[in-house]
Formats: structure tokens, sequence, C-alpha cells
């Protein structure tokens, strides 16, 4: 596990030598850096810890050191949406929107209530909710979890066809984008649901409990929140347990 810490620039508008300031930073920082280390060492000792401590915005830094990672884990602040995009320390957004790695934002203490332990992920038959899916297995099976599988429909405002063969559809995806998986993770309990109403408000009920609720990253370029989707977006704010994105490549 390797800990980031970046001390950002000082916007100096008087042309004033602000050395000190940012040698005290960096002091208070690598003091962070040093006890943040004890804390996981203690609780786990076989965990081998490194830590990091740069120069830059906290953003910038964490996209850098996301291009070699396996996982990004980011503690959420609850900044209202116009904070993430304009305030300098946001750093939720920006990265989960432009990590190589999936990124796992942690906004509230862990308050997992229900027996089997289990994980929900959303699919919609896209490439990004099929990379989703098999972090979700992997994941599943790694901590000996169950999972949901969770397809949420949303209805039209003009509905043209019949609402049982539009949700049989949704049925048939999950069985079809599940199976070669479930044979992959035998051990991995999986349940399908396909729901009724707004993709972001129906995923957050479903994981309420949960260990974690995985959603695939959609987009193809812009920045921020244009580059996530508006589920992925939605969770961030409204879901109680972690949020994993996991980008399509």
């Amino acid at each position: 596990m390797r800990l980031v810490l970046a001390v950002p620039p000082q916007h100096d508008t008087h042309h004033v030598d602000d050395t000190p300031g940012q040698m005290a930073l960096r002091g208070a920082g690598a003091d962070r850096l040093e006890e943040a280390c004890g804390w996981a060492r203690d609780r786990h000792p076989e965990l081998v810890v490194t830590s990091v401590l740069t120069a830059g915005f906290p953003a910038s830094a964490l996209g850098a050191a996301a291009k070699e990672a396996r996982l990004v884990v980011l503690g959420s602040r609850h900044l209202s949406r116009a904070a993430e995009f304009f305030s300098a320390g946001s750093i939720v957004v920006p990265v989960s929107a432009q990590a190589r790695c999936p990124v796992v934002v942690v906004g509230d203490a862990e308050h997992i209530s229900r027996q089997p332990p289990y994980l929900v992920v959303g699919i919609d038959g896209s490439a990004s909710a099929t990379a989703a899916m098999k972090f979700a297995f992997d994941e599943a099976d790694t901590r000996g979890a169950a999972l949901r599988v969770v397809c949420v429909w949303q209805p039209p405002v003009v509905m043209l066809g019949d609402e049982e063969v539009a949700l049989q559809a949704q049925r048939s995806l999950l069985s079809e984008a599940t199976a070669g998986l479930s044979d992959m993770y035998p051990d991995v309990h999986v349940t399908h649901e396909v729901m009724t109403g707004h993709p972001v408000e129906e995923l957050a009920r479903a994981a309420e409990h949960a260990l974690a609720v995985v959603v695939g990253r959609r987009g193809r370029g812009g920045y921020t929140g244009m580059r996530l989707g508006s589920v992925v977006h939605g969770l961030l704010h409204r879901a109680h347990c972690p949020v994993i994105t996991v980008p399509t490549e």
C-alpha cells in the first residue's frame, strides 16, 4: 500500500518569498504521512506500507500515482457539485474520471448490518459495465461476499411498447452478462435483480447495506463529470457505501 500526500503550491499575488511557508507545509505533510503509515502497520503488520510526499495539486498527483496502481482509494469530503468543479482541492471527480485503474471513494464509515456481506454491481450492457462486472466478481470472491447484479430500467416518458417485454429484455441481459463469470467464480453467490426507476436512486437503495457498489465509467473525453457519467456522479453523492468506479480499459 502506498500513501500519497500532495502539498499544493501557494497562490502568491504579491511576489513574496513563501519558501518558509512551503517548507512548513511539507514538514506537516511528512508528519501526517508518518502517522498514517504507523496507523496502518499497527493494524496490519504483514502489510508493506510506503509513502510519497510530493508537490503539486492533489488531483494531478494522485492521477500520476494511479498510472502504476491496481486500485486508488479516496476519502470523500462531501463537497457540493459546484465545489467539485471549481475547488483546487477537489480530487474525487477528476481522479475518478481520469484514472486508468479502478477508484474507490469512501464517504461514510462502514455500516454493514446484513449477513452474509454483499456487493452490488450495476450493469446496462455497455463495455464499461462488463469491466465493472469482472471487477465485482473478483472482489466478491476475494472478500467471501455475495454479489447482487442489478439492472435498472427507467421507463420512458412515452411508452410505445409492452413494459413486460422491456423488463424481460433486462432479465435476459442479466443472465447473459453473468453466465461465464459465474462459472469462473463458483464460490460467489449471485442474485439477479431488475429494478424500475431512476438508476441512481435504485442502485443506492440496493447498496444501502453493501460493502460497496461497483459501476463502470462511461464517456470518452472531456473533463471531470462529463467523463464520469451521470449515474456514477449521482452515486458519489447519494450512496452511503463505498463507490467503486471501473474504467473500460
